[in-house]
């Protein structure tokens, strides 16, 4: 469902019984199920996906803001679309944090290994 570097890709079966709407949500939703999608990820404009998936701008809103009403997806304003941290606060604020820093790590230039030992090794410390 994901490509890292043109983010989710998603499609519509123009056969199926479901309407649009309901297919492109249910993609985003089994994405954020199975770790495809993971806390954090852009998703694509809703003018973007909408001309990716040759569909109406208002169907893909009718989506996303059914995706925002089951905390599934948020907008940050101007920042964009992304899709939500999940589970209890621990794990949300958990989450967050390992955003925050993985931005940073790109930032940075790390490689994603040693981003992952500096992480590994701050676990391991006694505190």
């Amino acid at each position: 469902m994901t490509d890292a570097a043109a983010g989710p890709a998603f499609t519509i079966d123009a056969e199926a019984s479901a309407p649009p709407f309901e297919q492109v949500r249910r993609q985003v939703v089994d994405g954020v199920s199975d770790g495809t999608l993971s806390p954090g990820t852009r998703m694509p404009t809703v003018r973007a996906l909408a001309a990716q998936l040759d569909l109406a701008v208002n169907t893909v809103a009718k989506a996303y803001r059914a995706l925002e009403a089951d905390h599934v997806i948020e907008t940050r304003g101007r920042a964009g679309t992304f899709v939500a941290a999940t589970g209890d606060a621990a794990t949300r604020e958990a989450q967050e944090a390992a955003i925050v820093y993985a931005d940073r790590a790109h930032h940075l230039g790390l490689a994603d290994a040693d981003a992952l030992a500096l992480v590994e090794a701050a676990l391991r410390a006694k505190r």
